[in-house]
């Protein structure tokens, strides 16, 4: 199958695209809504959710979306929840409120539903979370898979030593949970595949050595089982009860348990793309090896800078990918160009994104405050062939939508900004789209408009003269206009070398992968890529 990668809100993608019992595997790592203290769990309903409202996008408040939302799963009318789910939610309400926990748990509810929908019956489903709400969304789990059949099977701490929160008033906090669920007892879990190296102290008890290695004795207190209930045993022993006795060879690992110690991205990490709430590939790799086989199909739903699509990119699975916001689509694009090459890109299929004026003036128009600026980033990006930086203020942002920086040199760069206009435009708007670049000490700039320009808006950016590259040899206007139009329907890029991308390009996964992607002629490092 062709790897999926979807532009919009995962419900309705989930319910639109994606069919009953064809995935394997399912995480999910949506945001926490845990900028909080505790206490105000039972009074959140005020300023501080509007901060936290515009500090993260998609986080969570009681809007009208969480009101239809809580309606849908009281009603029940599709027969989609069960009835442990719609008492959780009755339940709560009186407890919780109608503030941003309870926005969270509906949200949750609709969405958790879905993925319980289209896992198969031998799939499994791990659930990222901390331990502001990791309690509620336990129960919400156990009334959506232990009520059909399913079952609950770990909660597995990660363990980090640096980062999470420090207090003087309370311990640090150095772990998130993850809630790992199944649809039925009979799902892959592939043990051996992620078997930890002992400690030193842990090697020194593998006192005896055979043919295939050193090992030690291990009585079993269950017959057939060299994982539950074992002790070490003696020589002696086992020459007794040879049937109970379980040879464990070094090389055979350390079994795995539910607190995994693995180092979180930090500002050195060779991943580190930038991404706020990144997650280690080890982390993913884990989790993918042992709940899944080659070719299997894995599922997230809130794929952000596209870890978990990276690492089953390379341990050749299938996978599906859905995020809101264009920039986290940007990113994974860009991300596995840089560790696969393009031909990865050519096994995806892209959907949700504008490909069309229609599919333009829909996402213009598209009223979601979840997805303010959505256009803005979309044009940005892809005009730049994804390698702009976005203006992420709401607001405030002096007339620039995004930012790039262009090669002038072999060390040298220079800096070109963008704006992006979704209404009337005239020469005016030129003009002071000149005075930005000038006061942001960019040698270009770029105004990309969904209506056609005015002559008035010809005239000035023709006044703003030309800049010469004196490298490529050419000369380019210090205004570029450009349509949306040219966007889509031509498929015009910026045709100049750049230097930085959206955000730090991946790690190559191997180094015949590293092969320059912005440059088609190693003679001529001037000449960009179509």
């Amino acid at each position: 199958m062709k790897n999926q990668l979807y532009y919009g809100d995962n419900l309705e993608v989930l319910r639109r695209y994606i069919k009953d019992e064809t995935v394997d595997l399912c995480y999910i790592d949506p945001p926490f809504n845990s900028k909080r203290n505790y206490n105000q769990i039972y009074n959140n309903i005020g300023s501080e959710d509007r901060a936290q409202a515009q500090a993260f996008i998609d986080t969570w408040v009681w809007d009208e979306r969480a009101n239809e939302g809580f309606a849908e799963i009281l009603a029940n009318d599709t027969g989609r929840f069960t009835a442990q789910v719609v008492d959780l939610i009755r339940g709560l309400q009186p407890v919780l409120k109608k503030g941003s926990l309870l926005a969270y748990l509906v949200s949750m509810t609709l969405r958790i539903t879905e993925i319980h929908r289209v896992l198969k019956e031998t799939g499994s489903f791990y659930l990222h979370c901390d331990p502001t709400a990791s309690h509620y969304l336990k129960l919400l789990l156990d009334a959506i898979f232990c009520s059909q059949g399913g079952n609950f099977v770990n909660e597995i701490a990660w363990c980090y030593e640096i980062g999470g929160r420090v207090s003087k008033h309370a311990f640090g906090r150095r772990h998130d949970s993850l809630l790992f669920y199944v649809k039925s007892k009979d799902y892959a879990f592939n043990w051996d595949d992620i078997l930890d190296e002992f400690s030193e102290s842990g090697k020194a008890k593998f006192r005896y050595e055979d043919e295939n290695g050193k090992y030690r004795l291990m009585g079993r207190f269950i017959k057939g089982s060299p994982i539950k209930g074992h002790r070490d045993v003696s020589p002696e022993w086992e020459n007794t009860h040879p049937e109970l006795v379980y040879r464990h060879y070094l090389k055979e690992g350390k079994m795995p348990v539910d607190f995994w110690n693995i180092p979180p991205i930090n500002q050195a990490s060779k991943e580190r793309l930038g991404y706020p709430t990144q997650k280690p590939e080890a982390l993913l790799e884990k989790i993918i090896s042992v709940s899944s086989n080659d070719g299997d199909v894995i599922l997230d739903a809130y794929c952000g800078c596209g870890t978990t699509i990276a690492v089953a990119e390379r341990l050749r699975r299938n996978w599906i990918g859905i995020d809101i916001t264009y920039q986290s689509i940007s990113l994974v694009l860009r991300r596995l160009e840089g560790q696969y090459g393009k031909e990865t890109i050519n096994n995806i299929n892209l959907n949700g994104i504008p490909r069309d004026m229609s599919s333009v003036k829909a996402l213009v128009h598209k009223k979601d405050d979840r997805v303010r600026k959505e256009f803005e980033k979309w044009a940005v990006l892809t005009y730049s062939n994804n390698r702009a930086i976005i203006n992420e203020k709401k607001g405030g942002d002096q007339g620039i939508d995004g930012t790039a920086f262009f090669l002038t040199g072999k060390d040298e760069n220079a800096k070109i900004v963008f704006q992006v206009k979704s209404g009337n435009v005239g020469r005016d708007d030129t003009s002071k789209l000149n005075n930005d670049r000038m006061r942001e000490g960019a040698e270009l700039a770029v105004i990309l408009t969904l209506n056609p320009p005015t002559k008035g808006m010809k005239d000035e950016a023709n006044a703003a003269g030309m800049y010469t590259h004196a490298l490529m040899g050419r000369n380019y206007p210090r205004i570029q206009i450009i349509t949306i139009e040219d966007l889509v329907e031509h498929h015009k890029r910026l045709d100049i070398p750049m230097s930085l991308e959206v955000l730090k390009k991946a790690q190559a996964a191997t180094s015949k992968d590293l092969q320059p992607s912005l440059f088609t002629n190693p003679e001529d490092p001037f000449q960009t890529a179509s």
